[in-house]
């Protein structure tokens, strides 16, 4: 509860920054910052967004899915301009977004801009009061990079950890220092850990954390296992699988939590604890993802509000759970805020908070990410639908699909959802299932009414 108002002010920070950028529109013809009212808006009012996951429903690795680059050709006008706000939503997290988005554009053949992607890390720039700490961090690619355009300001990556205490890394033998007894550079302490996804060494990643956690973030200090709670942790991406261009799914971020949770637990008896845990599926992201979406029918001269959003992916546990808690957040913000004007009259009290934590299905963690997301109910859209396709982790050939639609989709009756997420068979139920991206889109707009061409 205490967590969630803390990050309050961030969520503010984040809106005024959103609401600042879409008045500062300059004229520019090749970004969707300049984009007036598209053609398509100008056949009436439109009032739905369209977030796409990118890894198994529109790509395999670097491999375009067959339908997917003319899907996405047909949201865009022979102006360029897009028919509705899209916003892609990756659990991917080694790059920039501005990387990201320019590797979408060259893939789709479709012009797409950094402000239409969302990283798994991108939530992060609301988590302010970490912004001044010493934080580690781990992943791969420009990590310190990227942390620093979050808005960390004081940034250590395992390579520097590595570097000035030698002794540290020892499993493989090629990499031990020559000199039986190094002198340590030494460190300021850690002061929180971030992880941004899946190291290319998990050994040194996974024994240097540890150390990090065993040593109050300070490793000159001898392990002391009673030292509980350690320094925060904050995470991004959960996947534990994902899809590339081989046949099987690949070890996700997630699978590296699973040993990070379980090698702590085995040394201390205690459970690793986080901070927070970002990415798909967490309501803070969905939160984050339908600010963009706001900011891009704002651009796009729309004057009704976004009130149906539609998440589309290929992963159960990631995409489907993450857009029906979402969804679930949605109506609970909704009744809540009617029992609020319903009792105001009478004397009665309550707040969103105290509801949530009234719901004895959550769990602590997906309490408080409810928490940590909430924002004025007029601000948020009327609901969110979750549209499954069969091109990524979850597939026909996995796994027949239930002749009775209240049956529900499982990943193989198995749970691959993070620890702190709980297996609500509900939750993984998508609103429809398809076969690809295109009839996913195709589908929305049957929904919508609208006309696609």
């Amino acid at each position: 509860m205490q967590r969630a108002k803390i990050f309050k002010y961030g969520w503010q920070l984040l809106k005024s920054n959103c609401d600042g950028a879409a008045k500062q529109v300059t004229t520019s013809a090749s970004s969707l910052r300049d984009h007036s009212v598209s053609h398509f808006s100008s056949q009436g009012p439109k009032s739905f967004g369209l977030l796409f996951d990118i890894d198994g429903v529109l790509l395999r690795g670097k491999t375009v899915i067959p339908g997917a680059k003319q899907c996405i050709r047909n949201l865009v006008d022979h102006n360029g301009k897009y028919k509705v706000p899209v916003v892609f939503v990756t659990n991917a997290g080694n790059c920039m977004r501005q990387t990201k988005a320019e590797q979408l554009s060259h893939v789709l053949d479709v012009e797409i801009c950094p402000e239409q992607v969302m990283l798994s890390h991108s939530p992060l720039r609301i988590f302010t009061q970490f912004h001044k700490m010493r934080v580690l961090v781990s992943g791969q690619g420009p990590v310190m990079e990227v942390a620093e355009n979050l808005g960390f300001q004081d940034v250590v990556t395992i390579d520097m950890l590595r570097d000035a205490y030698p002794l540290l890394d020892v499993i493989d033998h090629n990499r031990r220092p020559k000199d039986p007894s190094p002198p340590s550079k030494g460190l300021r302490p850690i002061d929180a850990i971030i992880l941004f996804g899946e190291p290319i060494r998990w050994e040194t990643n996974l024994q240097l954390i540890v150390d990090l956690l065993l040593t109050n973030g300070n490793p000159d200090n001898v392990w002391n296992s009673n030292q509980y709670p350690h320094i925060p942790v904050l995470a991004c991406n959960m996947d534990l699988l994902w899809m590339a261009e081989a046949k099987n799914p690949r070890f996700g971020h997630g699978m590296f939590l699973v040993c990070l949770e379980n090698l702590y637990k085995k040394v201390t008896g205690y459970e690793l604890k986080y901070q927070a845990l970002i990415g798909k599926p967490s309501v803070v992201t969905y939160n984050y993802a339908e600010l963009l979406i706001r900011q891009q029918a704002e651009r796009l001269g729309w004057t009704t509000p976004v009130k149906r959003l539609y998440a589309i992916g290929d992963n159960p546990m990631a995409d489907i759970y993450g857009a029906n808690l979402y969804n679930c957040y949605l109506q609970a913000a909704r009744r809540t805020s009617t029992q609020m004007q319903a009792t105001s009259g009478r004397g009665g009290s309550g707040s969103f908070e105290e509801t949530l934590y009234e719901a004895p299905k959550m769990t602590s963690t997906e309490q408080d990410d409810m928490s940590l997301a909430h924002r004025p109910v007029e601000e948020l859209p009327e609901r969110c639908s979750s549209i499954l396709v069969c091109t990524g982790v979850y597939s026909r050939g996995q796994q027949e699909l239930p002749s009775d639609p209240t049956h529900t989709v499982t990943e193989q009756r198995i749970f691959h959802g993070h620890r702190d997420f709980r297996f609500d068979p509900t939750l993984t139920q998508p609103s429809f299932i398809v076969q690809d991206v295109k009839e996913a889109v195709e589908l929305v707009f049957q929904q919508e009414a609208c006309p696609l061409d």
